[in-house]
């Protein structure tokens, strides 16, 4: 990777923990609190790829949970063995973040995410369910499947967070999420977004937080 992508990859990171950080805002305080009742927050990203977010996405819950000795671990899953494998490679494994003092582990695994009821090694209850430029767009069938089972894997006051790169799109899978059972949170525009050359396309352009609805 050159060092100008990488860079542009950092910013975007940067970029993501502030979207991150703007759909939970007014509600930090009941999510600090539900994720320490727990030793462990748990988090699953789902069609990872080479989960470029990993460290993103941990170091934003350890920062949210505020709290020296948690743990933090992360599961993502793709299709695509090859990304895994970078992923596995890049993250892979337990880490100690004596910055913010919790512990962080990573694991990855290769399988379809329209079966992930299949997977009985990735457990439920996680606090967030993590999907980075979700592709409604690419089979509304296939990805209202994962939507779907995505939900399921939450805990009962676990979150959903989507990203989107375009405006219709992200339109269509929040009108998804909540025909299947999702409540919408909040959902925000990027207003760093780094445009892409598709006309309407940009990195993160969109974030959205969902939760379970209430029976």
């Amino acid at each position: 990777m050159s060092k100008r992508i990488q860079e542009q990859f950092d910013v975007d990171m940067r970029r993501l923990r502030k979207m991150l950080s703007k759909v939970i805002d007014g509600d930090e305080q009941s999510v600090r609190e539900s994720l320490r009742k727990k030793e462990e927050t748990r988090v699953l990203d789902i069609a990872c790829g080479a989960c470029v977010e990993a460290d993103a996405l941990t170091d934003f819950l350890a920062d949210l949970r505020d709290e020296k000795g948690a743990k933090v671990k992360l599961t993502g899953i793709d299709v695509r063995a090859r990304e895994i494998s970078d992923a596995q490679r890049q993250f892979g494994g337990k880490k100690i973040d004596r910055k913010r003092e919790v512990e962080k582990e990573f694991e990855f695994m290769t399988g379809d995410a329209t079966k992930l009821d299949g997977h009985g090694e990735l457990g439920d209850d996680f606090d967030l369910v993590f999907m980075r430029h979700q592709n409604y767009w690419n089979g509304k069938r296939t990805w209202e499947e994962i939507f779907d089972q995505a939900l399921g894997k939450l805990s009962d006051d676990g979150n959903l967070v989507i990203t989107s790169y375009f405006d219709k799109e992200h339109e269509l899978a929040m009108e998804a999420l909540q025909r299947l059972g999702g409540e919408l949170v909040k959902t925000e525009f990027n207003e760093e977004t780094r445009i892409l050359p598709t006309p309407g396309k940009s990195v993160d352009r969109h974030v959205a937080v969902f939760r379970k609805k209430k029976p």
